[in-house]
């Protein structure tokens, strides 16, 4: 069941309001293509946190 308008997997309740909401786009991504939930949740999640871990790096390597 795709996730939507604040509405998301309860393993994202206690993440910051920016990765709940892109685990829960990627997500959702990943649900389209291979349909298992648990995989989705936990693929949004991990690659939520890489993405802004990544853009915070890029950030101080610019200033």
């Amino acid at each position: 069941m795709p996730w939507y308008n604040g509405d998301y997997p309860p393993s994202y309740k206690n993440q910051p309001k920016k990765i709940r909401d892109k685990a829960t786009e990627i997500a959702n991504e990943v649900l389209t293509t291979t349909g298992d939930e648990g995989e989705a949740i936990a693929t949004g999640l991990k690659q939520a946190r890489l993405h802004f871990a990544n853009l915070d790096k890029k950030k101080k390597k610019d200033e």
